[in-house]
């Protein structure tokens, strides 16, 4: 049974037609361009069997929830009072991010409890998950936010491109230099502590190794030698937006 999952982030959306935990035909664009015209054109070109939504973008999510009830498909959007199978270890469960929650169901199917989601999107996001459910979360800043900062506060450093950080020294020889070595050592090094952290607390209240999960499109600024200690999955969020969907639908 496919799926076309919508993932409405705060730059970008992401969708995808899931069929278990097959990917097929997916895309990106920006979350400006989502609409009622675009969610028909894909249903039209991929012909699912229902849709699953997740958004974090509230004034994007009530523009097409109208076309969503009329669109001649079921339809399930996430929110945290719908979730079957995932459980909450947290007070104010309406607070965490829908596209957090489908990560942590993708996890489920992927890897079960503990395990821990790291996402790297505009923010950097570390989800944890246990055998009682979501049970809290860090969030950080992300690479791009970094290289932003870096620019818009300073009054002679350069914008930065995220797609040309990799394979700098890490001893700058100029300021470009000095910046891409800053960022791209700077946030492994910052997702390298937020784990240890995390792990540690999570081995001392008991839990398992936790697996660990990256998602996001910033994963390709971790170094290779974290090859053995993460399992990157670039389409989670769409994994756990279907499972998502079949849950809710039984």
């Amino acid at each position: 049974m496919s799926i076309l999952c919508i993932d409405i982030g705060n730059t970008h959306a992401h969708w995808g037609v899931v069929d278990g935990r097959t990917i097929g035909a997916h895309g990106e664009v920006g979350t400006k361009e989502i609409s009622d015209s675009l969610i028909k054109k894909l249903i039209t070109e991929h012909c699912p069997h229902g849709l699953a939504v997740a958004s974090v973008v509230p004034v994007v999510s009530q523009a097409i929830e109208p076309f969503l009830k009329n669109c001649g498909l079921p339809v399930q959007l996430l929110r945290h009072d719908r979730l079957v199978g995932l459980g909450f270890d947290y007070p104010k469960p309406a607070e965490v991010g829908q596209d957090r929650l489908a990560d942590c169901i993708g996890a489920q199917v992927i890897c079960g409890a503990p395990a821990i989601i790291v996402g790297m999107g505009t923010a950097t996001t570390v989800d944890i998950l246990t055998e009682k459910g979501y049970a809290g979360g860090i969030i950080a800043p992300g690479m791009g936010l970094m290289t932003q900062y870096l620019h818009e506060r300073t009054a002679l450093l350069p914008t930065l491109d995220v797609k040309n950080l990799l394979g700098g020294p890490a001893i700058g020889k100029s300021t470009v230099d000095a910046m891409r070595s800053g960022c791209a050592l700077g946030f492994a090094g910052m997702i390298g502590a937020l784990l240890d952290g995390v792990v540690a607390e999570l081995l001392k209240s008991g839990q398992a190794q936790p697996k660990v999960i990256v998602t996001g499109g910033a994963a390709i600024y971790l170094p290779a030698s974290w090859k053995d200690r993460v399992q990157h999955e670039p389409h989670l969020t769409l994994i756990g937006l279907a499972e998502f969907y079949r849950r809710t639908q039984k």
